[in-house]
């Protein structure tokens, strides 16, 4: 009997030291997950605060104001805060470097320090369980997004009064607010995006208010191949399993995102081919004809986001990006030299009187503005980004690959085309995205020219002083241009061209006198260029007859392009877009940037707990 009492006592014994663990560690595991959770609000706390004025500025200054020194004995950028009834945090950066001496990218590691405050006395005490985790985010200025489009805008998206012979748009589009199709509709072999955008006024629903016209891939084959199609080879391919492989298959992994796929769908967990994307989701359509039926299949619940828009506000930036600059590119994707390998930023232009070229920028800066004209047997010649403190007014051909930043317009004033010759005077050809093996393709094409154009100002189009009141002057002022707020609710005023400037003149006119602008300007009918703009991008367009051909992008806050015939056809160049292997462009003319933040690492560096009696009255 005795045996069997000690038995059962020891039992007992047992039972109540393996509950009391039992509720140690479960105790244990629920403070380790709520300090998880604190240290995670005081990372997010800082990442925020500095994330939204990298996000405005969209330069690294005011981050390394903040920034520089830090350490762990000396952090920077420090921040604490409670969640109710779960605990305490505190913050701040131990870490901030430039890595690889990278201008575009800085690493920031935050440490936060999340703990229960078991006396209320607001301090981390030794008895205090608590957590500390680093974080390393990456903040960069990285290529944007926004150059994935034929047509991008960052208000409302408008195409207007098109029937669907007059407009055909080879490539995606898209709008940071809603796309409206209106009085008719364009075809458009492509996606068309919208997106949610509060900051706007009125605010924007994020939505496509109908589907357009769009070819199915046999009759875009069937156009592509027809040799009487103007510009078919700036056109992207229509999808052929015979050559882009299998969907889903590895081939068609490298060719999807540079040629046209009428039927949309999922493949490799994202919607692949032409998409209808809002803030409803994402989903592929028919509509053959402007009267014929039109059919929609979700694809996708999930909705889209607004695409950051590079700013090109702080010109000192872009003026040291062109004093800088130096081509590092030693060799093609073809094995051949590149004969520009070290050289730096510059244009030039030929001077008919003393029978040569003439360096117009000194450093790859031009102060003031230039009129650059080129032949197709003497192209502007171009190199590397260059810079220019006001006005560039530009037509004719070009040769080279390079992107002109202008400290306020861009004018064109003519049709922009590429020379068939680089800006050695070596004959490379025009771009062709025809061929079977996308690599051979790439070779070929990363040769020849390309042009970037972006205005801190407006990309203005055609003879401005033909401009009047209702065409294009009514689609570059309010109401036609929209105000917004900025990310810390200040409001930015609508666009008006017709508001004088800081030089005297009207904000669509040139700083060239009115004579000089008359004296040079004619009809536009084709533009190979990358145009981007802070503002308007517009005017008038194929004034001349014979309809214009845009083989580019154009990217712009509002546009305002009023064609005076027709047909118009725009053709993405893919060129610019990043190739997955690289993580780069074909070809880099050091477009404008966009902020980007990625969290990089998340490190646990202990969790310390002290179990006290009297916590649970035991």
């Amino acid at each position: 009997m005795f045996g069997l009492v000690t038995l059962v006592t020891i039992a007992g014994v047992t039972y109540i030291d393996s509950a009391t663990q039992t509720v140690r560690l479960s105790y244990r595991q629920r403070i380790d997950v709520q300090t998880t959770h604190l240290c995670e609000a005081g990372v997010q706390e800082v990442l925020r605060s500095l994330w939204r004025p990298f996000k405005i500025d969209q330069n690294f200054e005011g981050m390394s104001d903040v920034c520089n020194g830090a350490s762990s004995a000396t952090p920077q950028a420090t921040l604490s805060g409670e969640i109710e009834g779960v605990g305490e945090y505190s913050a701040g950066v131990v870490r901030y470097e430039e890595p690889d001496n990278d201008p575009y990218t800085r690493l920031v590691t935050v440490r936060a320090v999340g703990w229960q405050d078991l006396n209320g006395n607001n301090q981390l005490d030794d008895n205090e369980p608590r957590k500390t985790v680093d974080v390393t985010g990456s903040f960069q200025l990285a290529r944007s997004q926004v150059f994935d489009y034929t047509y991008f805008v960052n208000n409302y998206g408008w195409m207007d009064g098109f029937q669907e012979s007059w407009l055909i748009v080879n490539g995606d589009v898209r709008a940071n607010g809603n796309f409206n199709f209106l009085n008719g509709s364009p075809t458009v072999n492509g996606s068309v995006y919208a997106s949610l955008n509060e900051k706007l006024s009125p605010a924007a629903a994020g939505l496509v208010n109908t589907p357009p016209v769009k070819w199915t891939n046999s009759t875009y084959k069937t156009n592509h191949d027809n040799a009487a199609t103007l510009y078919r080879e700036r056109w992207r391919q229509a999808y052929d399993a015979a050559i882009h492989g299998a969907r889903g298959s590895e081939e068609y992994d490298r060719w999807r995102d540079y040629i046209f796929d009428s039927e949309a769908q999922i493949v490799d967990g994202r919607p692949s081919g032409a998409v209808i994307g809002d803030v409803t989701g994402h989903r592929g359509w028919t509509r053959t004809s402007t009267n014929g039926a039109t059919t929609t299949t979700m694809l996708d619940t999930s909705p889209t986001h607004e695409v950051v828009m590079p700013d090109l506000s702080d010109l000192s930036y872009y003026s040291n990006l062109s004093q800088n600059y130096v081509d590092t590119k030693a060799t093609f994707g073809n094995g051949t030299p590149n004969p520009l390998y070290g050289q730096g930023a510059y244009v030039d232009v030929w001077n008919a009187s003393t029978n040569s070229y003439q360096r117009i920028t000194t450093d790859g800066v031009l102060n003031g503005t230039a009129v650059l004209i080129g032949t197709s047997s003497k192209p502007i010649r171009i190199h590397g980004p260059v810079t220019f403190t006001e006005d560039c007014v530009i037509k004719g051909y070009i040769a080279g690959q390079g992107t002109i930043y202008t400290g306020r317009n861009v004018h064109i004033v003519g049709s922009v085309r590429y020379s068939d010759k680089d800006a050695t005077g070596q004959t490379v050809g025009t771009p062709d995205f025809r061929g079977s093996d996308p690599d051979a393709i790439d070779n070929a094409n990363e040769v020849r020219n390309m042009l970037g154009l972006a205005a801190r100002g407006s990309v203005i189009m055609g003879n401005t002083t033909t401009f009047t009141s209702s065409y294009p002057l009514y689609y570059m002022r309010p109401p036609f241009t929209k105000g917004r707020w900025d990310e810390n609710g200040n409001w930015i005023p609508p666009y008006d061209a017709t508001q004088t400037d800081y030089t005297g003149r009207k904000k669509y006119q040139s700083t060239i006198s009115d004579s000089t602008m008359n004296s040079i300007a004619e009809g536009i009918n084709q533009l190979d260029a990358i145009l981007y703009t802070n503002f308007v991008g517009g005017g008038n367009i194929g004034t001349a007859g014979g309809g214009i051909a845009f083989n580019g992008t154009i990217i712009s806050k509002d546009e305002a392009m009023v064609v005076f015939s027709l047909p118009m056809r725009m053709n993405y160049d893919h060129r610019i877009r990043e190739r997955k292997i690289s993580k780069a462009p074909l070809i880099d003319i050091q477009l404008p940037r966009s902020p980007t933040l990625l969290r990089s690492t998340w490190q646990d560096q202990g969790f310390q707990f002290k179990y006290y009696s009297g916590l649970y009255g035991n």
